[in-house]
């Protein structure tokens, strides 16, 4: 067997001469060489790759709990968002409920008709909303859509409500204006009723004649006081009437007090239900410490008593 080795250069190749024996035992050994290094390459590459996947495995393992943790943690927060929220329901809830008694209640002290402020339910736009103060809410992400849903509605009822309730205090407030400049009660805080409104015998001349008014007897020095809020249109002397003080109500309404002592309002001051405006006296056409009363209703008098009565 020849084993041929050539060299680089211009150096000539060498030429070895084995025997057969010798030659098949270095072919085999360079075979085996060859192949245990081949194995050994394959075997280090596999297990290279074995351990780069399976760092990869355990980072995407703990990239995985990372995540979990983080979800968790957002589960967590939105169910106390969300108990927070069903809280804040409960106590709108509460005000609706405490809103819906006030408007009961002032639609009754109002005297409206039933119906007329329903604070129960909803305008007749589309029916009364259903469930309010029912609802039982659990911390569940799930019901998130339909707690802002109750939110929206609720919303919408608190808003009708509050129009209803700027709607009704305007109401009573009217009414309140208008009772207050009707006449109402007696115009002395002490006296007695001393003659009656229509025919009569007249005290001075003693013939029959048409008393206007109501008559209050007193002492000198009594309070006159005003029978509704108004605003004064006349305070001195007038024939017949001596120290007279007339106010104007509003709505038709005007009212008299005569032969004062002295007046203790001048034209143009506004008074108040209940308010002094003179002091009772005998001036004028009087026999006696007296307050003569008249309420003129759009430009007519008109019988006192039922005025004083509705008191």
């Amino acid at each position: 067997m020849k084993l041929i080795i050539l060299n680089r250069g211009s150096r000539p190749a060498r030429t070895l001469n084995f025997s057969a024996g010798a030659g098949c035992a270095l072919a085999a050994s360079i075979v085996a060489v060859v192949g245990m290094a081949a194995v050994g390459g394959y075997s280090l590459a596999v297990k290279q790759s074995g351990l780069i996947a399976a760092d990869e495995i355990v980072g995407l393992q703990a990239d995985l709990e990372t995540q979990r943790a983080r979800l968790q943690d957002m589960q967590s927060a939105a169910e106390e968002q969300i108990d927070g929220l069903a809280l804040r329901m409960g106590e709108l809830n509460a005000n609706v409920i405490r809103l819906n008694a006030l408007g009961r209640r002032l639609t009754g002290i109002a005297d409206l008709d039933e119906g007329e402020f329903d604070f129960q339910n909803s305008p007749a736009l589309g029916g009364p909303v259903e469930g309010i103060g029912q609802v039982e809410y659990a911390s569940d992400v799930s019901q998130l859509p339909d707690l802002l849903n109750d939110f929206s509605a609720l919303e919408l009822t608190l808003d009708d409500q509050q129009q209803q309730l700027v709607a009704l205090e305007t109401l009573l407030m009217d009414q309140k204006l208008r009772d207050r400049v009707k006449p109402k009660g007696r115009p002395v805080t002490s006296g007695w009723l001393s003659s009656y409104y229509g025919k009569r015998i007249d005290p001075i001349t003693g013939k029959s004649s048409w008393h206007k008014g109501i008559d209050f007897a007193g002492q000198y020095g009594n309070d006159v006081v005003a029978v509704g809020d108004g605003v004064v249109s006349w305070s001195g002397d007038r024939f017949g009437y001596g120290n007279l003080v007339e106010i104007k109500h509003g709505n038709g309404f005007v009212t008299r007090y005569a032969h004062n002592q002295e007046n203790l309002v001048a034209v143009g001051d506004q008074v108040n239900q209940g308010e002094v405006i003179a002091l009772m006296g005998s001036t004028g056409r009087s026999t006696g410490p007296h307050v003569h009363f008249e309420v003129w209703r759009n430009g007519r008098p008109v019988d006192p008593a039922k005025y004083i009565q509705s008191r």
